[in-house]
């Protein structure tokens, strides 16, 4: 555990220098960026210590990762706590990065801090009303389709100022910016017009309608493209394969689980 903490620490210092040197750049303080951690890949080792390294904002793409591996998260700090000499430890803020299903909203809003995905007035509907049903306003973020590509989801580009007036009234609901993602490409051009562009339909839509001062977040960029984002604006970056270099993986501990079960 102690070079897995030794190893992260490396690796967060250097993302958070990167971020540093892109707002410097930008002429932006860094705290004016926030770092999600996106645990797709981590181990569970991993996972343990990032609260001791200061990483408490944890992005989840896929639903049932995102409650079991929050709930695993929280049973060990609760573990951790009963022990007086460890020291209480910050919980993590879970963030709902990836496409949410429907059927799924239940499942995942007791663990969220953020939902990044919201990309249609029926989700958005569904948050609302399990929100209320917990008694929570939830903080949630529109994707959009800046890229334009099929595989991606998102609403579409002509449609997010009007899904976004629909929102904003929903009383469980606080509409706090918009999300996208840019082609996995080596051509900053396409990647620089995809996060441009949403930064101009963000400035579009805070001028055009009422939807309050938390409508201040743009989450853009992750590990190959975060600088880009950061001289477009974003305010919040999603970094997984820069922050765990060099450490466990859930693929490796699948592996090492079948080789014991072999054995």
């Amino acid at each position: 555990m102690t070079d897995i903490k030794r190893t992260l620490t490396e690796n967060l210092a250097r993302v958070r220098e990167r971020i540093a040197a892109a707002c410097a750049s930008a002429r932006r303080a860094p705290e004016s960026v926030k770092l999600i951690a996106v645990t797709k890949y981590a181990g569970l080792d991993v996972l343990k210590v990032m609260p001791d390294v200061g990483l408490t904002d944890l992005g989840e793409s896929r639903a049932p990762e995102l409650v079991k591996r929050a709930a695993a998260i929280n049973e060990f700090l609760s573990r951790r706590a009963r022990d007086l000499s460890a020291g209480a430890m910050p919980r993590p803020h879970w963030h709902m990065i990836g496409h949410l299903q429907r059927n799924k909203v239940k499942l995942v809003l007791p663990w969220t801090e953020m939902v990044h995905s919201v990309d249609s007035l029926r989700l958005a509907e569904e948050v609302n009303t399990r929100a209320g049903s917990l008694d929570r306003v939830v903080d949630v973020l529109l994707q959009v389709n800046c890229s334009g590509e099929e595989s991606k989801f998102g609403v579409a580009v002509g449609a997010v100022t009007h899904l976004a007036e629909m929102i904003a009234p929903l009383p469980h609901i606080s509409l706090c910016g918009l999300m996208t993602m840019a082609p996995y490409t080596e051509d900053e051009t396409v990647i620089r017009s995809t996060f441009t562009r949403c930064q101009e339909l963000f400035d579009e839509i805070r001028h055009d309608l009422d939807v309050g001062p938390q409508f201040r977040h743009l989450s853009m960029g992750m590990s190959h493209d975060f600088e880009i984002a950061i001289a477009c604006g974003a305010t919040i970056v999603r970094i997984g394969t820069a922050l765990f270099e060099g450490l466990p993986t859930v693929r490796e501990e699948t592996a090492d689980a079948d080789a014991v079960s072999a054995d």
